[in-house]
């Protein structure tokens, strides 16, 4: 589908305008004609994400309008309310439940940002939190609704901009939507993975064959419990540490990624290890790294001859361990129940909140290497 766009603008003939179009010796005043011509996906292609991508000033915002003038713009709702939290500003009638799932899928996996109001939250948040709830009023309308998102990942950093158009393109494809992302950084192409990228500078549209988002290899060891401070902010129950906790940190080069502790389970049963404390920092949230380190550890312990327990408030934690074949569910989503003073005083926390148990059932690490990596060797 060819997509013609003729845009004029008359600027008034001033003193100030004619002397600076002599310095440059450029027309002073006047109406100003833009032509901009490209192609755009037929209307019987099949498609959950497409690119309109190329430098400032070359239309793109545009043509992603004159293609999809019925599409939800992200960003351009109804402001956010001043006074409530990001979760009271999604649309009425969407129940807490599907709201969490959306700020989850699209990398915001904060529950203390989620009750925040919008305008404490960083930038990269709010970019998460405006793609939310583009997508929770595309998902209104119904199933191949167009969602368009203008200066995509301009606000972020690049590793934000990354790992989020991973996250926002596999909830886009969960929710049978379609994504327009309309930017001007092609870094964010391959972790987008869209099916279709059109490009108003040159007038091209190309079409894709899925290739799915580039790997991340990041470099797991035992660390001092110290580190913790890079991480405490962000983990969503509590900034405390146990003192008898083994530690873990996940890096890629020289950047701190994520955190998990552990600690020894005092219960019925094999000797276990259980997860206290896994924490990943905002720019890498939503794309599987909780999940990896989590279960990177699960597998040390493991290959020691530890069972490696866990239990987790965070619906979207929960919900990726119930989906893996590595975890076993051992007690549905329920409150922590007091039947033993000092295990259960310790939990007491759990009690006033619902809490899934899994038991990690995947492949054991080798136990040399186990050793070797819990000894920090």
């Amino acid at each position: 589908m060819e997509i013609e766009a003729v845009l004029e603008s008359t600027v008034r003939p001033t003193g100030r305008v004619a002397q600076v179009a002599g310095l440059f010796d450029l027309p002073a005043g006047g109406t100003r004609v833009t032509t901009i011509r490209c192609t755009m996906p037929d209307a019987d292609w099949a498609w959950n994400i497409g690119f309109v991508g190329g430098p400032s000033g070359s239309g793109k915002t545009t043509v992603a309008r004159r293609t999809f003038p019925y599409a939800v713009w992200c960003g351009c709702g109804a402001p956010w309310p001043a006074d409530k939290a990001v979760v009271d500003g999604f649309p009425e009638g969407m129940g807490a439940g599907a709201v969490v799932e959306l700020l989850a899928g699209v990398g915001l996996n904060s529950p203390p940002a989620w009750l925040q109001p919008y305008g404490a939250l960083s930038e990269g948040q709010k970019w998460r939190a405006d793609l939310a709830r583009g997508l929770a009023e595309g998902a209104q309308r119904g199933p191949g609704t167009v969602v368009c998102a203008d200066e995509f990942t301009s606000a972020v950093d690049r590793d934000t901009a990354k790992c989020g158009s991973a996250a926002v393109a596999k909830t886009v494809r969960r929710l049978g939507l379609k994504l327009v992302a309309v930017g001007c950084h092609d870094d964010c192409v391959a972790w987008l993975d869209p099916d279709w990228v059109a490009r108003p500078a040159t007038g091209t549209l190309t079409r894709r064959s899925l290739q799915g988002r580039p790997r991340l290899r990041f470099e797991i060891f035992r660390c001092h419990a110290a580190a913790w401070h890079l991480f405490r902010e962000h983990h969503y129950l509590s900034h405390t540490l146990a003192p008898s906790s083994v530690c873990f940190m996940a890096v890629l080069g020289q950047t701190p990624v994520g955190f998990s502790a552990w600690l020894p389970f005092v219960g019925r049963g094999d000797p276990a290890r259980r997860e206290h404390r896994t924490v990943i920092l905002p720019p890498w949230q939503g794309v599987g790294v909780g999940m990896a380190l989590s279960g990177w550890v699960a597998s040390l312990w493991r290959g020691l001859g530890y069972r490696a327990i866990s239990a987790t408030a965070h619906p979207g934690y929960a919900r990726s361990r119930l989906r893996s074949a590595h975890w076993r569910l051992t007690r549905a989503p329920s409150l922590a129940r007091h039947t033993r003073k000092g295990l259960e005083a310790r939990m007491s926390r759990a009690a006033n909140r619902l809490t899934a148990g899994f038991e990690y059932i995947g492949p054991a690490m080798d136990a040399k290497v186990a050793r070797s990596l819990l000894l920090g060797g």
